[in-house]
C-alpha cells in the first residue's frame, strides 16, 4: 500500500511535466521561422488595411492622397539633384 502524500506527489509531477511539455510545444512552435513570417506578413496586412480603409471599408482617400503627394515631392527633389550634378 502507498502513502497518499506520495502518490499524489507522483502525480502533481506528471501534471506539471504535463503542462511543461505543452508549453515547450507552444514555444517550438511560436519560435519557427514560417510562424514568425506569417505572424509578420498578417500585422503588417492589418496595420495597411486599417491605415488605408475606414471601418466602414470605404478608402481613405486623403491617406492616400497625402501618401502620394509625398512620393511626388520626393521624387522631383530626386529628380531636380540627379540633373544638378549631371
Amino acid at each position: 500500500m502507498s502513502d497518499p502524500s506520495v502518490e499524489k506527489l507522483r502525480a502533481d509531477i506528471a501534471a506539471s511535466r504535463e503542462r511543461l511539455a505543452q508549453t515547450v510545444d507552444e514555444l517550438t512552435t511560436k519560435a519557427a521561422p514560417k510562424a514568425i513570417v506569417q505572424r509578420q506578413t498578417e500585422s503588417a496586412k492589418a496595420r495597411f488595411a486599417a491605415a488605408t480603409t475606414t471601418p466602414s471599408g470605404d478608402l481613405r482617400t486623403e491617406r492616400i492622397a497625402a501618401v502620394a503627394a509625398a512620393l511626388a515631392v520626393v521624387l522631383v527633389v530626386r529628380c531636380i539633384l540627379r540633373r544638378r550634378s549631371s
